[in-house]
């Protein structure tokens, strides 16, 4: 049997985040395990078992415009999607909100997909778009949505500049983000930090924001606030327990679903396995508090720069 050959996957530059997510759209395993949404889902239960894997993860999408007040939002809002996947939220905010989406990733396959996968009729567009350098008009979102897109971004002042830069005064941002413990929670033991490097260096991660970090960039961003009125207030949760059973609940799905990998041949099993190790250590970091799954909201002030 031939050797395989694994390409590393830490981060270099914002290159290296586009070939990783172009080679988990194109051996399509991602897709033929987790469907359209390539984030989380929301267990209510708290617990993987008797809820359906691909269920949750729209019910994610739910949770999240309704938390984030985007529910209150009439139809024709516009909205930018930061980091949207092969356009599975994108798809849920136009088709069940009547919202007008633009969803943008820096993986052109991830788009290429996205756009394969939406009908016409639905109000979605998509671009190949780095979220640290927008080619967007400031101003010009009524909305910005991103979901688990953070980790990927080396300056997360930048990205948190860009989406407030973007967003119309009055606008709303609805943040769904994977966040390391604060340093100001305690020091990561020797076995954390070898976690800690796993999860950055096996998945194209230069580092994770904390929740408390996030929300401070958000809130120190000079596109926040004009002169004379309040900065941008975030708020933000902690959705770690509602969305812990995911981990597992990946793993379980290949015996649900064994011809999704199967059906791609051998190196699609190889490549299963080789995720596995991953998807435990972020279990675990979820589980004991290492990492957490912090969710953000804000109204950006009606006077803005």
């Amino acid at each position: 049997m031939p050797r395989i050959s694994w390409p590393q996957r830490r981060y270099t530059d914002a290159s290296s985040v586009a070939s990783a997510y172009d080679r988990w759209t194109s051996d399509q395993l991602l897709e033929r395990l987790w469907g359209e949404h390539i984030h989380l889902g929301y267990y209510k239960s708290g617990h993987w078992w008797g809820e359906d894997f691909r269920l949750a993860k729209q019910a994610f999408v739910h949770e999240l415009v309704q938390w984030s007040g985007l529910s209150q939002l009439p139809a024709g809002t516009r909205v930018l999607d930061v980091g949207c996947g092969i356009g599975g939220s994108a798809r849920i905010l136009a088709r069940d909100y009547g919202f007008e989406v633009l969803g943008i990733s820096i993986s052109p396959l991830q788009i290429q997909r996205a756009q394969e996968l939406t009908p016409a009729s639905l109000s979605c567009r998509f671009a190949v778009m780095d979220a640290l350098a927008l080619a967007l008009e400031p101003a010009s979102f009524d909305a910005v949505w991103s979901v688990e897109a953070c980790p990927h971004m080396p300056d997360k002042q930048l990205y948190a500049d860009e989406l407030l830069r973007v967003l119309k005064p009055g606008g709303l941002v609805a943040i769904a983000d994977w966040n390391r413990r604060d340093p100001s929670d305690g020091p990561m033991d020797r076995r954390e930090r070898w976690v800690m490097r796993q999860l950055l260096e096996q998945w194209a991660h230069p580092e994770f924001a904390s929740i408390a970090g996030l929300k401070a960039n958000f809130e120190g961003s000079k596109w926040g606030g004009g002169s004379g009125t309040p900065g941008f207030t975030v708020q933000s949760d902690d959705w770690s327990k509602a969305t812990l059973p995911s981990w597992i609940d990946s793993i379980v799905e290949g015996a649900r679903r064994p011809m999704a990998i199967l059906g791609l041949g051998p190196k699609a099993l190889l490549q299963g396995l080789r995720e596995t190790p991953t998807i435990l250590l972020m279990h675990w970091a979820f589980a004991t508090g290492l990492m957490q799954f912090g969710v953000f909201r804000g109204v950006k002030p009606s006077e803005s720069p």
